[in-house]
């Protein structure tokens, strides 16, 4: 019976711990997370399953083009794109990114604006038209926007994305396991 007892509660620590370190790894380190939309086509899919990297920006900075997650104002998570770092000058002009007066390429883009035909995939813009209403990127927020240009609610749209909102970054989808891959950043 003692042994019995015994086996019962080894099983029942290994099964708090387990729940435990489980719950850590999820809250603090990686959480999952689904597309929900097409603003991030033809890079994500609608209902794509991913892999939230908590750490990555608890460690380091964001990097421009970094896809990255987090808390937009209407109380939802959103996935974007990292186009503007604190400091930068944007603007949009005939379809090409300019990041402090500098042209950008983004090979992300190209399939869609194959398929365009009727004007930009991007319209022009520059930052103060926006709702960020400034020259640059604010210290310790970003710009961020869809890949899916014209059907994206972006900073375009809800300013700039201060890193306290910031959950982290991702680029690993795992579902649906037939197109399971690492998603490329430039």
């Amino acid at each position: 019976m003692a042994k019995k007892k015994n086996e019962f509660w080894e099983w029942t620590k290994a099964l708090l711990i387990a729940v435990i370190l489980a719950a850590v790894i999820r809250y603090f380190l990686f959480a999952p997370i689904v597309v929900d939309g097409l603003s991030m086509m033809p890079t994500l899919k609608n209902q794509d399953r991913m892999i939230v990297n908590k750490l990555s920006y608890k460690i380091g900075e964001p990097h421009r083009f970094d896809i990255i997650v987090f808390h937009a104002p209407e109380h939802k998570d959103y996935i974007k794109r990292v186009i503007g770092l604190p400091g930068d000058r944007i603007e949009y002009k005939n379809d090409t990114l300019y990041v402090n007066g500098k042209a950008y390429k983004e090979p992300y883009l190209d399939e869609y604006k194959k398929q365009v035909e009727d004007g930009p995939l991007t319209d022009s813009f520059t930052l103060e038209e926006t709702p960020v209403g400034q020259i640059t990127v604010p210290k310790g927020e970003l710009f961020v926007m869809g890949d899916n240009r014209r059907f994206s609610k972006d900073s375009r749209h809800i300013g700039s994305v201060p890193m306290s909102k910031v959950i982290g970054k991702t680029s690993i989808v795992y579902w649906p396991l037939n197109d399971a891959h690492i998603v490329s950043v430039k």
